[in-house]
């Protein structure tokens, strides 16, 4: 019985011990969304046009996922599946964004994604 107990009491920290932190960004970046700055015209379409839409990722004629990110409908669209990939860290492939950049993109979907 003592050795019953041993090996659930060690088995329970061995389990709080192996939780993944959350302190990692990129896995659902949190923001304060009443100071992040997220109109799309100012804000989301330059960092999306500056990281996502090479020729290579979702530029004219891509068929990369949700396919081009080139106007504000092909973006809207696309919204549920670019916050998703956006907090999990999965995209963009080639390069990274700041937590501000997710934060902007998360917090305008968040907010309705408005053509603004």
């Amino acid at each position: 019985m003592k050795r019953l107990n041993w090996l659930l009491l060690t088995m329970m920290c061995l389990l709080i011990s192996c939780t993944k932190s959350n302190n990692d960004d990129t896995d659902d970046p949190t923001a304060d969304c009443a100071t992040t700055a997220k109109a799309f015209v100012a804000n989301v379409n330059p960092i999306i046009k500056n990281t996502c839409t090479d020729a290579l990722c979702h530029g004219t004629g891509s068929i990369n996922g949700p396919g081009s990110l080139l106007t504000y409908n092909s973006i809207f669209a696309a919204r549920a599946t670019i916050r998703t990939v956006i907090a999990n860290g999965t995209m963009p492939k080639n390069s990274s964004l700041s937590t501000a950049q997710k934060n902007t993109i998360l917090c305008w979907i968040d907010g309705g994604a408005p053509n603004n």
